[in-house]
């Protein structure tokens, strides 16, 4: 197994050896600063929960669901179902507080490989064609009014989404406070937009407006129910909540985990499942089913029929959305790479942070090339499809590992401490959706599966391997040091990042809380 990542200052026969001025800023202490406060993590939660579907097409679930009040219930249940998955993730937050989110959770309890693997679908596959496919759809309505009649050429939506890249990289590298701004401006924007939609749907109902609210109609089929259609309605519902386990990959930057941690999962959720549920209930007061299903930009239409002159609230509230979006997936994948290459999954220079700015700059770099290059691609929604399932799985078999967790070390200090009867409903629910995904996509679901597998023969060769070449060893160091000198990067202090999760005595938990609680450090 590679080692973690070596101690500034340390000297190194393969030429991985800082230079004599990162030395020098090694002895300041350079850390990954803590500059996230409660607002700031709410922030990065309901940025990345709310991108641009609840504005683009929340029919998916409409469509499945069959009628308008059980698809209501859909978004209200998968709501109280991510609620349970991320206070789960709470308490594995603070008790292994560590960056790097389930990768880290699943590589402490379950071992080196198992981690790897949900690094490697995340490297490969998840990360830059999420943040591809977001950026593009911010380029497409930022430049959709210059082309009214058309949509824009391709070329122009790819050059622009690169551009929406960079620029949110360079944001990203410059400063944490900068790139929580933007996301604390961004966030902001897209609530202001969906509590106008909601405004607009309470005063269609005092209008009267409320015809698909009333029981009689609310339940009224389009379409004959299916179980299978209406397991795919709570499954899109899910996906529809992706980005709640984000703030977990940057715990280590948050002030006073232990309490902010929490409290902005408590507060960020519930404020999601409430825009969700009640977006919806605008919409179905200015349209019907059958209207909503035709609209390829439900919120689009919903501003054409009733802001009149104001319509174009709708599409700039889009692509804010998205753009604060790309923001935070930016901010937060970087972390995830950091925290793998600190654990000796991925290159060491990518467990670097600037001498200064205190930023992973080589992991927001690799972060954005990714995205870039996937740009390049037309199969990345192919690909989307493929390791959904996979990404899904992986929540699974996160919340799994906390009941592993308290059967193996039930003494370990744990801040927050739920009932087992919560990961256990998250399972059940899990497992309901995982049986029903192989059972009615079994080709997409097996060939997530081997995408995840082709990480195997990669663990065993570029982790497990200890005795490589000199010559290999002595390439990647010399690789390492460019980098370095290129990128003003240093290895930071891992005096605030032990493993506690391994270590399991309540003294080194209670010294990484004191930490916590002092954001000078």
């Amino acid at each position: 197994m590679t080692d973690g990542p070596r101690q500034r200052g340390n000297a190194s026969a393969d030429g991985d050896t800082p230079s004599s001025e990162s030395t020098k800023e090694a002895s300041g202490r350079v850390t990954l600063k803590k500059e996230i406060g409660l607002v700031s993590a709410c922030g990065i939660i309901v940025g990345n929960i709310i991108g641009s579907g609840i504005f683009v097409s929340p029919k998916g679930v409409l469509e499945n669901a069959s009628s308008v009040g059980l698809a209501l219930i859909v978004w209200i249940v998968t709501g109280v179902i991510t609620a349970i998955g991320a206070l789960c993730y709470a308490e594995l937050g603070v008790t292994i507080p560590k960056s790097g989110g389930d990768y880290s959770y699943v590589k402490d309890i379950f071992g080196g490989l198992a981690g790897f693997l949900r690094l490697w679908i995340a490297v490969l596959v998840i990360y830059p064609t999420n943040q591809a496919v977001i950026a593009l759809t911010f380029s497409n309505y930022v430049l959709q009014p210059l082309f009214p009649s058309c949509f824009p050429p391709e070329s122009g939506l790819r050059f622009l989404a690169a551009v929406c890249l960079l620029l949110l990289t360079w944001v990203n590298c410059s400063s944490v406070r900068w790139a929580t701004r933007v996301q604390d401006v961004f966030t902001t924007g897209k609530l202001l937009a969906l509590g106008l939609i909601i405004i607009m749907g309470f005063v269609q109902i005092c209008k009267g407006e409320y015809y698909w609210l009333e029981p009689a109609h609310a339940f009224e089929t389009f379409q004959p129910y299916d179980i299978g259609q209406i397991a795919l309605s709570f499954l899109q519902g899910s996906f529809a909540y992706g980005g709640w386990n984000f703030l977990n990959y940057v715990t280590e930057e948050l002030v006073d985990p232990y309490k902010n941690l929490p409290r902005a999962i408590f507060i960020s959720i519930p404020l999601v499942t409430f825009v969700y549920v009640f977006a919806n209930i605008a919409y179905v007061t200015a349209m019907s089913p059958q209207e909503l299903l035709a609209s390829n930009a439900v919120a689009v239409t919903f501003g054409e029929k009733l802001l009149g002159v104001m319509s174009w609230i709708m599409p700039i509230s889009v692509a804010l959305s998205t753009f604060g979006g790309v923001n935070g997936s930016l901010f937060t994948s970087s972390r995830l790479f950091f925290a793998g290459a600190r654990e000796g999954h991925l290159p060491r220079v990518l467990a670097m942070i600037h001498v200064k700015r205190c930023t992973p700059i080589p992991a927001l770099l690799f972060t954005c090339i990714s995205t870039l290059l996937m740009l390049c691609t037309s199969d990345m929604y192919t690909l989307i499809n493929y390791v959904g399932f996979i990404n899904y799985l992986f929540y699974g078999v996160t919340v799994a590992g906390q009941i592993v967790l308290r059967i193996k070390q039930p003494d370990l200090y744990r801040p927050i401490k739920v009932s087992l009867v919560w990961p256990v409903i998250y399972l059940l629910f899990w497992a309901f959706l995982l049986i029903f995904s192989l059972y009615s996509e079994p080709v997409v679901c097996g060939l997530g599966m081997a995408i995840m597998l082709t990480g195997v023969p990669v663990y065993f060769l570029g982790v497990y391997w200890d005795n490589k070449p000199q010559c290999f060893n002595t390439f990647i160091g010399k690789m390492t040091l460019v980098c370095q000198k290129f990128c003003v990067v240093v290895y930071p202090d891992m005096g605030e990042s032990k493993n506690v999760g391994n270590q399991g005595s309540e003294q080194g938990q209670k010294e990484e809380q004191g930490n916590a609680l002092n954001p000078s450090e």
